[in-house]
């Protein structure tokens, strides 16, 4: 039997399935693809939900050469062939790369140009946000798009296709577990459709169970996301629900989320929400993060369930982020205080502390701020008793 996820891939915007948050006909990237005016793209988001197939469509809708990259095994080289291939030429080439949260500077720096130019059209896709891996050039040359799980009746609809005419049946109850297991995954929803009609015509349920016994993903409804998932995990972590937190965090480690995903969240909540009343939960943060990347999974849940509880337990204090966030606002604000000639790099008349036991009194700006707010808690208490200490006033 001929592989379904092939066989059934939409080559049209009309049979494209999902996504209508994004090119559903009054969306600004649908009218862009009707005009074909085709931007720099990213996509990012669950497996099986179009992104690779959406980049053939519009290849094809604007009759483009089409490339394929991944971004794991990626050569400059290799790309630099295709870009110099229509360095003359009046046809516009789709290359697409996968993994494209992978990308290297220097693989990035190599893209730069040729977006500047618009001659190729880069297509980039990964099921992870890649915004913090691309730079702010590619950034401001291209439009990031989430694709989301595809929906009960989106994944239903498109089994009625791959069963019309085909002489397979299924009972409610192998339908239904073929939907909810697929946990909005097209791709894998076929693949399990597929090898089950290589068993038998009329499938059922006990069939499915056998070939598929674990839902894949996260499980969750096609309305959350990792995002909510992870959202969930810190609201727990913050208020300190030990429980509620592992859950969550059950949730991403089962549905297959990356170590890098949930280890970078650790981080920011470790410096956020907990800061100096525990400055140590930074540290076991990062060292999560390096420990769990080195390591990868299964063993990786270990780890992070221990920080993950770690978190949990330690003393919550968000004085260091309302600071720095205060301190920005000003800036931005246009709030910009010149340096005080004493302490510039050109002027004479700067106090060195050590000279003075560690401290001295002089002024570090030309008029006072007030950005920082200790909350006295946990370590905070030490650092404010430092401080007391440093300046004698204590």
């Amino acid at each position: 039997m001929i592989d379904l996820s092939n066989q059934l891939r939409p080559t049209t915007l009309q049979e494209f399935v999902g996504q209508s948050h994004i090119i559903g006909k009054d969306k600004a990237l649908y009218k862009l693809l009707m005009k074909k005016e085709i931007p720099h793209l990213f996509f990012y988001g669950k497996p099986g939900t179009g992104k690779t197939t959406l980049a053939k469509i519009i290849a094809k809708h604007i009759n483009s050469d089409y490339y394929y990259f991944n971004a794991t095994t990626i050569k400059i080289d290799e790309l630099r062939k295709v870009f110099d291939k229509y360095k003359n030429s009046l046809i516009k080439p789709i290359v697409f790369i996968d993994e494209v949260h992978r990308l290297s500077k220097n693989q990035q720096e190599v893209l730069l140009p040729i977006m500047e130019s618009y001659q190729a059209i880069i297509i980039g896709a990964s099921t992870e946000n890649p915004f913090f891996t691309l730079t702010s050039a590619i950034r401001s040359r291209s439009f990031l798009y989430e694709f989301k799980p595809l929906t009960n009746i989106e994944l239903d609809g498109i089994i009625q296709t791959a069963l019309k005419n085909s002489g397979i049946t299924l009972s409610k109850e192998a339908r239904e577990y073929l939907i909810a297991s697929s946990s909005g995954d097209a791709r894998a929803m076929l693949n399990l459709l597929n090898f089950a009609s290589k068993i038998e015509n009329n499938i059922s349920f006990d069939t499915l169970k056998e070939l598929r016994s674990n839902v894949i993903g996260d499980g969750v409804s096609s309305s959350d996301s990792h995002y909510d998932l992870a959202s969930a995990m810190i609201k727990s972590l913050r208020g300190s629900d030990i429980d509620a937190a592992l859950y969550y965090l059950g949730r991403l480690i089962n549905g297959g989320e990356s170590v890098d995903f949930i280890t970078r969240r650790m981080v920011i909540f470790a410096s956020e929400d907990i800061g100096n009343a525990n400055p140590n939960a930074l540290n076991l943060a990062v060292s999560t993060m390096h420990a769990c990347n080195k390591i990868g999974y299964p063993e990786a849940r270990i780890i992070l369930g221990q920080c993950a509880v770690y978190l949990a337990s330690s003393p919550k204090s968000n004085s260091s982020y309302n600071a720095i966030n205060k301190a920005l606002a000003d800036i931005k604000h246009g709030r910009i205080l010149q340096i005080p000639k004493h302490i510039d790099s050109l002027h004479k008349g700067y106090k060195y502390p050590h000279d003075y036991g560690g401290w001295v009194e002089q002024e570090y700006l030309e008029e006072p701020v007030s950005y920082y707010e200790s909350q006295n808690i946990g370590f905070e208490k030490n650092l404010n008793e430092w401080l007391k200490k440093i300046k004698g006033k204590e």
